[in-house]
């Protein structure tokens, strides 16, 4: 069982090297060993590529026939871009499959574990599946409800202070966890805030890691009313790569303008006044946005935890207070009326992240429901 787990580790660790390249396919590694050693590995490394299995072939140092094959996700027995690779598995002579989890994707579903067995391929299923699950939570709810998993990721103090009362937030967190959040940026395919952010920090919304090509999130702005500047970073930085979710409360001279720009622009229905966040989750969704990450600000953030649009919280808590009543908090809008009506989280890491506390988890109300 050791020597299994570490077999898997290893792919899980390849899965994670496609994080951003492959959106919105899954993570997915395979490491093929014989009379134990391991001879053949790889990863989906980008979108529309030669998935793990046929890379891990691809470098095998000698015969599979015989071999076992660890892969990180049920194996595929439909055609999309790449050929199945249930055949190929068969094709090489591959002895037994060790699985991590199952394929939500309704076209696989099981289908592919079902074909291997008829094949005479030994199969086992479940080895490190939670880490796996975890891995490409994103694609599983995408696959399945086609609507992007959304993050919530924000930076506050120990009072959850987002700036002081002047509007200084320069930094808040500590230099890893900024590292972090641009990590982030590549790994989602679209980044979300609200119009108060854009006009207050003017912000670029790109993914900037040192020594590391990144690719840059789809921007995506909630502005009702279209009150962003033509100036704006993220309307003069690449603007093909930038939406503005608006309501039919826009102004449409402006909006003309937006798409001259090259901007996407995406009219809305109003909830609460404002851009209905559940139809702009299913546009993205129609799209092939596969995840968002969602960095506020506060009156955006409180109106996506009302209307339970996130699927995940990631806190980075700066060991600081600031204090002041006008200095603004992580969450705002009108706010829960009840601490019985509060949206309860459930924790899954609690860390210290160098300077930082980083705190992970999962809104119950809407793992629930």
């Amino acid at each position: 069982m050791a020597e299994n787990q570490k077999y898997m580790k290893l792919a899980l660790k390849l899965a994670r090297k496609g994080a951003g390249w492959v959106n919105p396919n899954p993570m997915v590694g395979a490491v093929i060993v014989k009379d134990n050693v391991v001879i053949g590995q790889g990863y989906h490394e980008y979108f529309g590529g030669p998935h793990a299995e046929v890379n891990a072939f691809k470098s095998c140092t000698r015969s599979p026939r015989g071999a076992t094959l660890y892969v990180t996700l049920e194996p595929c027995v439909h055609q999309g871009k790449t050929p199945p690779c249930a055949d190929l598995i068969v094709q090489k002579g591959i002895r037994k499959v060790v699985i991590a989890m199952k394929d939500p994707n309704p076209k696989v579903d099981g289908e592919g574990i079902r074909y291997l067995k008829s094949k005479k391929v030994v199969v086992e299923s479940g080895l490190l599946d939670k880490e796996a699950a975890q891995l490409n939570e994103a694609f599983s709810k995408f696959i399945t409800t086609r609507k992007p998993f959304c993050l919530f990721k924000g930076a506050m103090t120990l009072d959850g202070k987002i700036a002081t009362s002047t509007g200084d937030s320069r930094w808040i967190s500590g230099d890893y966890s900024r590292l972090l959040a641009h990590r982030l940026r590549h790994e989602y395919s679209a980044i979300m805030v609200g119009i108060g952010t854009v006009l207050k920090d003017n912000p670029k919304l790109d993914a900037r890691r040192s020594r590391k090509i990144s690719k840059n999130p789809l921007k995506v702005v909630v502005d009702s009313f279209a009150r962003i500047s033509m100036d704006s970073s993220v309307l003069t930085s690449n603007p093909q790569l930038t939406l503005m979710a608006v309501t039919k409360q826009a102004d449409q001279a402006k909006l003309t303008a937006l798409r001259r720009m090259g901007a996407q622009v995406v009219v809305c229905p109003e909830k609460n006044e404002q851009v209905d966040l559940e139809y702009l989750m299913l546009a993205l969704g129609s799209m092939d946005i596969d995840s968002v990450l969602l960095e506020g600000g506060g009156t955006l953030a409180f109106s996506a935890f009302r209307d339970r649009i996130i699927d995940k919280v990631l806190l980075f808590v700066a060991p600081k207070v600031i204090g002041g009543k006008k200095a603004p908090t992580i969450l705002e809008g009108d706010g829960i009326k009840r601490i019985a009506e509060a949206i309860p989280l459930r924790i899954s890491t609690l860390k210290m992240l160098k300077e930082d506390i980083l705190i992970e988890g999962y809104p119950q109300c809407l793992q629930e429901s």
